[in-house]
């Protein structure tokens, strides 16, 4: 069931899973929703903890302002849902934009922290080099959808899914961000704009001083595969990931299979769950 809190003059979505003494807070991709953890959670992550998994500012079912998409921003709206819900200290998990949120704030509220895992981003993914690559998806969020299963089979082709990785749970967090308007075509549960801010915001801050200032246990969960075709890529290199456990004081390194966005679904999401289990408990 989705739940709202009011942060920072914001609705904020999250949804609760499980129960334990430790409290688990997932933090999506940059244009993702808190959909693209059903994975995690079909593999179990919140038999052990209770887990509050949340609709970052201007994506999923939370509010979309006009401004504030800093890392700051983000931050603060988590220690609001964090204080609105009573809980002292947690232990963050983020993916992709997520991970970058997590050591951002692991430097900056280590007081509410008691450890980061950090699934598949380091600060290779803050070069203009790497970020620049994703300006042109971020445009087709600002076109309008006619056909929502034209646009679910759009994503079903796209080259990081060349390699058959395509499975129900994807299309399921895929479907659930496309949502009827009503003049009676579709969009994206995103703001294109706020996105753009917080890539602008990214480019200009200086990553290697917030990494190295992280203050709590750290884990950095890697996925070096190709992302799709076996010409393509990782998002992130192994030089990339070795750079950055150099940089953040007390992180564990520990890789596992799929590619950035597969390693969080299927059979590969059972992997980055007990890598979780290992190193929380």
């Amino acid at each position: 069931m989705t739940n709202y809190v009011t942060v920072n003059n914001i609705q904020l979505a999250y949804e609760e899973h499980g129960s334990g003494d430790t409290t688990l807070v997932l933090m999506h991709g940059l244009t993702a929703n808190l959909r693209s953890f059903d994975g995690l959670l079909k593999a179990g992550l919140a038999e052990n903890y209770r887990v509050i998994r949340v609709d970052l500012r201007g994506r999923g079912h939370s509010d979309k302002p006009q401004i504030g998409y800093h890392m700051k921003d983000h931050a603060t709206d988590i220690i609001g849902l964090l204080d609105a819900l009573n809980l002292e200290t947690v232990t963050l998990v983020g993916h992709s934009f997520g991970g970058l949120l997590s050591m951002y704030m692991a430097g900056q509220f280590a007081d509410r922290l008691n450890k980061i895992v950090v699934i598949d981003a380091g600060l290779e993914a803050t070069k203009e080099a790497v970020v620049e690559k994703i300006r042109p998806s971020l445009e087709r969020l600002k076109l309008p959808i006619a056909d929502k299963e034209v646009a679910l089979d759009v994503m079903r082709n796209a080259p990081y899914f060349a390699d058959g990785s395509w499975n129900e749970e994807i299309e399921a967090w895929y479907r659930s961000e496309i949502v009827a308007t009503e003049e009676g075509a579709y969009k994206r549960l995103v703001y294109p704009d706020g996105i753009s801010q917080a890539i602008d915001h990214i480019l200009a801050d200086d990553w290697e001083a917030y990494l190295r200032t992280v203050k709590v246990p750290a884990l950095l969960i890697h996925a070096p595969a190709p992302f799709g075709t076996p010409d393509m890529p990782p998002i992130l290199s192994v030089e990339g990931a070795q750079e950055t456990v150099s940089l953040v004081p007390n992180m564990q390194y520990q890789q596992v299979s799929g590619h950035h966005i597969t390693m969080i679904f299927g059979d590969h999401a059972q992997n980055v769950v007990n890598a979780i289990k290992n190193f929380v408990r």
